[in-house]
């Protein structure tokens, strides 16, 4: 996949961008652009196969086509940036409240969050997220946080709803 990227300053610049699929030889571009940023988490491994999605920007480098001390093969671009996807879950529980004692249904939930977890591992995910209510987040959070869920007030999730 080769997109086009219309632009006045690549026009004007005499480049022409692409966005185009991630390749290994991105990856040192990649480890610069994250450092440039300052982010305070590491560069994922982008050979981890829940990253099902790996484009970069990339541009005609002047200095590249112009560098005749360049060897055979070596990159003629210049990457701007990259957008990664990676795999996760989004947990739902669904438990009849009028069911059992609440005992009994906390040992249901316990039940249901080994097998869900066990799961979802055997089929390659790293990470579920739950997004709670907030009537039910201050109760249920607690207890969901003695089954090993984490509150993560340290970000702020934002969602993107896909279409055609």
């Amino acid at each position: 996949m080769v997109a086009r990227v219309e632009s006045a300053q690549a026009e004007a610049c005499g480049t022409e961008m692409r966005i185009r699929e991630y390749s290994e030889h991105d990856l040192d571009a990649l480890r610069r652009i994250h450092a440039a940023q300052g982010f305070d988490y590491a560069l994922p491994d982008l050979s981890d196969p829940l990253f099902v999605t790996k484009l970069v920007l990339a541009r005609d480098s002047e200095r590249a086509t112009t560098d005749a001390s360049l060897e055979a093969g070596a990159a003629r671009e210049q990457v701007l940036g990259s957008v990664l996807l990676r795999l996760t879950a989004e947990a739902y529980l669904l438990l009849d409240p009028k069911t059992g004692t609440p005992r009994d249904r906390w040992h249901w939930l316990q039940a249901l969050q080994a097998a869900a977890e066990r799961d979802a591992w055997q089929r390659g995910l790293e990470d579920a997220h739950a997004w709670l209510q907030p009537p039910i987040a201050k109760k249920f959070g607690k207890r969901i946080e003695r089954l090993g869920w984490l509150r993560d007030d340290a970000w702020t999730p934002y969602c993107k709803k896909l279409t055609a």
